[in-house]
């Protein structure tokens, strides 16, 4: 007989969303069951050891947009947490030694900016002053629930009102600008302030990092603002890494579910979602075992969770076709690197303040027009000659990552395309990933080739398969302004729900989108939360 359990919820993934999704449940008196594939929780925020005591993020090396207030509310820092927020936030070294600085002090980075051009230096911190303004806006949309177009309710109409005074309290310039910028190209967005094209290169970064879009490409200025959203990150971005590696945030999460009454399984595949009528009523795993709920919230991306864990038959053609064409294009190759000692980067310089430079998150962009010539070549399913990379060296603020005098580097290589035009990802493929990544880092670290020891390369097809995401993209679904609010991940879903009731979205192919935030699984939370208080 197939087991029967009294669960009120079921939460399918234990990825960082599916995990603030159930605790949040749980502490709302709801008995609640998270079911994991692997055999370990996290997913995109893991730890995974690369080589004899040396450890690496699986893929997110830091965790600095998770909401303070969600880390509070579940109480993060009391189940083990904690995190180390660097002076520095970003170092973009180039081959010709010279290189720029993004200090988590606007002064001190506009002072070291003057160096490149008086006019950046002097336009950088009303820059940061006014991302700063504009990402708090898009934080208060972002822990709003999107309306429904079709039927706007009453709470619809207060969170309008709601987002309406958090609009006023913008400065005029910048409230006029908002609704310009959005759907800015994020090379426009940096250009319009500065003049010098690596500075631009650096500032523009995070409008496509983890995308599949270039720096030419419309609506990448709502991307690097809300990347900024709910967080001290500013222009430059935040850069806060859990000690242990990401795989502790995870831990902890684990540790509040578990405190709050939520149990979490792993090695639990669940294969399908099952449903009587219009209603979900529970889920099948693959071990044939089925276990019954009223309310199925999935951390799963939604193209994964309807074509795969929906009957078809349910589903119905229109939803199963809208689901097919939600973007996906993973473009990031993870490389994770164990190094036999600390590689020295030149432009850093020396003494105690160039070590500092490499406590941030290292990034190899020389130009924007360089960054959109690595995009195009991805557009056309080729790897470019020059990719672009971020790094973090985690082992230089958390000594538990690798022995003694060793290190680990973990790299984001982008853009790395699903599909090869020339052939597939296989292992030949991935070397020469590898190598790309290797070498490209040789330009700005001589020598660095000879101190690794051990490598990890996990590109988008691998990511697809290892974490379970569609496409391989970390996000869930590009965030472009037509998957974005009530339209993420597309119009009439973007309220947590599904046509089919009791079925919930909560990971972060939902509004307000990818990153660790935790902000999808509380939202989600909320709502099923309000749904139950309904129909008592």
């Amino acid at each position: 007989m197939a087991e029967r359990i009294g669960w009120d919820a079921i939460v399918v993934g234990a990825g960082h969303n599916g995990l603030v999704a159930a605790t949040y449940l749980a502490k709302a008196g709801l008995r609640t069951l998270v079911l994991e594939r692997r055999d370990r929780a996290g997913g995109l925020v893991g730890t995974v050891e690369i080589a004899d005591g040396t450890y690496a993020p699986s893929f997110f090396h830091t965790v600095g947009r998770l909401r303070p207030a969600i880390a509070k509310d579940l109480g993060l820092y009391d189940s083990g947490l904690g995190l180390v927020a660097p002076e520095v936030r970003v170092f973009a070294p180039r081959p010709d030694g010279r290189a720029i600085t993004l200090w988590s002090d606007p002064a001190r980075t506009a002072n070291e900016l003057r160096t490149w051009s008086p006019a950046d230096a002097d336009a950088y911190v009303d820059f940061d002053r006014r991302v700063r303004a504009l990402s708090r806006f898009l934080g208060d949309i972002g822990d709003t629930t999107p309306p429904d177009p079709s039927s706007p309710t009453v709470s619809d109409a207060l969170r309008g009102l709601l987002l309406g005074r958090a609009f006023r309290g913008l400065d005029r310039k910048d409230a006029q600008a908002l609704l310009r910028y959005l759907p800015m190209a994020v090379a426009d967005f940096v250009a319009e302030a500065f003049e010098t094209d690596a500075v631009r290169a650096v500032l523009a970064w995070r409008g496509v990092r983890f995308t599949a879009m270039g720096p030419w490409s419309g609506g990448t200025t709502q991307v690097l603002l809300t990347d900024s959203a709910g967080n001290d990150g500013g222009a430059a971005g935040e850069t806060v890494f859990a000690r242990g590696g990401p795989g502790a945030l995870a831990d902890a999460l684990v540790a509040a579910a578990r405190a709050a009454g939520v149990e979490v399984r792993t090695n639990a595949e669940v294969v399908a979602i099952r449903t009587v009528g219009d209603r979900a009523v529970g889920v099948a795993l693959a071990s044939g075992e089925e276990i019954d709920a009223p309310v199925v919230a999935s951390a799963l991306d939604p193209k994964t969770t309807i074509l795969s864990l929906l009957d078809p038959m349910t589903a119905g053609p229109t939803l199963r076709w809208r689901a097919g064409n939600v973007r996906t294009p993973g473009s990031v190759t993870k490389v994770n690197l164990a190094l036999s000692s600390l590689p020295a980067f030149p432009a850093a310089g020396s003494g105690e303040d160039g070590a500092k430079r490499l406590r941030g998150r290292i990034l190899l962009a020389d130009g924007v027009d360089a960054v959109e010539r690595a995009f195009d070549a991805s557009k056309y399913g080729r790897v470019s000659d020059e990719l672009v990379l971020e790094a973090t060296i985690p082992s230089l603020v958390d000594r538990s990552l690798a022995p003694e005098g060793r290190h680990v580097m973990s790299v984001i290589a982008q853009w790395t395309p699903y599909t090869l035009r020339d052939g597939r990802w296989d292992d030949a493929a991935r070397k020469a990933v590898g190598d790309a990544v290797v070498a490209r880092l040789e330009t700005v670290a001589p020598g660095i080739s000879g101190l690794v020891t051990a490598r990890q390369v996990l590109t988008p097809g691998d990511i697809e398969r290892e974490l379970g995401v569609a496409g391989g993209h970390p996000y869930h679904g590009e965030p472009g302004l037509d998957q974005w609010f009530a339209w993420r991940p597309m119009l009439g879903l973007a309220r947590y729900r599904y046509p089919v009731a009791g079925m919930y979205l909560c990971g972060s192919g939902s509004h307000p989108g990818g990153g660790v935030t935790g902000v999808p699984g509380r939202n989600a939370a909320r709502e099923i939360v309000a749904d139950r208080k309904r129909r008592r």
